[in-house]
């Protein structure tokens, strides 16, 4: 009894010492509380044929169809376009953006220049703050016939085309403005981890005869390695989320082929057509997948490495 009474004592003091802590967490908390997790009880829509007005937790009014909205999206005509977008939008930005915010930390953590690395960081920042409408509006300009890509085209003698709407060109546009748009708010937490490095470890490298590469190889880089291997894993969980929002505006139905996700389609279909149920079916689904992923990379990362989520 004795010694029960010492760790509730030990736990009542913890939970003391951390009380600001929690108080700090709860606005967040409950905020997740109320915009998550109460919401969470509308996927019901997914097995009814609902409509706005008709109750939805009642047991008598209610359509239940069971699966049959998910039945209809695997049989449907676009099932196969919208996964292959997606997935593929979704790992070119993964494959060719990833690696970037890295590079780009580790490249700014070298300047010994105080005033050109905070400018260049700075610059690297706004795009992030730039609102998409913006983006789209200046993509949408560049690419045109008229515009200042084609107009570069000409310069050396090629021909001008119409890059928005050629399909085969929307992965490029929308992977290189996706990590230009990134890249440097991502390396925020690299550059985060790299600043709780001891400098004492990069001194003894001098001593030892290792140049400034070498030092970036064997100090810099293992220490945002848990950072790099969290975010990885977060990146595969994300696989079948592209930016929807983005596609949205610099679309159309000319690029469909390439460009069409199951963001758009959940927009076009679900809002626009006023099919709730099959849209929440819908995205019930991806979000049933993207866990999956989420998970499985975890998992591995668990197994294979030191670092894990849970």
């Amino acid at each position: 009894m004795r010694a029960i009474r010492q760790q509730n004592q030990r736990k009542s003091f913890r939970v003391r010492d951390n009380l600001q802590l929690y108080l700090i967490m709860l606005p967040v908390l409950v905020h997740i509380f109320i915009f998550s997790y109460i919401p969470m009880y509308g996927i019901l829509i997914a097995f009814q044929n609902y409509y706005p007005g008709k109750p939805f937790l009642s047991l008598h009014g209610t359509d239940w169809v069971g699966f049959q909205h998910f039945i209809d999206f695997f049989n449907g005509p676009y099932f196969g376009r919208l996964m292959r977008n997606t997935f593929l939008l979704s790992f070119y930005f993964l494959v060719f953006g990833f690696w970037v915010p890295i590079l780009f930390a580790l490249l700014l953590n070298e300047l010994k220049s105080g005033v050109f690395k905070k400018y260049v960081q700075t610059a690297s920042y706004l795009p992030h703050f730039i609102s998409n409408v913006v983006v789209a509006g200046m993509v949408l300009s560049f690419i045109n016939t008229d515009g200042i890509v084609n107009a570069i085209v000409k310069l050396f003698g090629g021909t001008p085309v119409a890059l928005n709407t050629e399909p085969g060109y929307f992965p490029a546009i929308y992977t290189i403005t996706s990590i230009w748009k990134s890249f440097g708010w991502s390396s925020i937490l690299y550059l985060a981890a790299m600043s709780s490095v001891d400098p004492h470890q990069y001194e003894a490298a001098k001593m030892d005869g290792a140049n400034r590469f070498k030092q970036m190889l064997h100090i810099t880089l293992p220490a945002i390695r848990p950072t790099i291997f969290i975010l990885l894993i977060f990146a595969i969980g994300n696989l079948l989320s592209a930016n929807s929002e983005f596609i949205l505006l610099i679309y159309n139905p000319m690029v469909y082929e390439t460009a069409d996700v199951i963001g758009t389609y959940l927009y076009r279909d679900g809002l626009l057509g006023g099919n709730f149920s099959a849209g929440t079916a819908v995205g019930l689904f991806i979000s049933i997948i993207n866990f999956t992923l989420l998970y499985t990379a975890n998992t591995l990362s668990r197994k294979y490495s030191d670092y894990a989520l849970w």
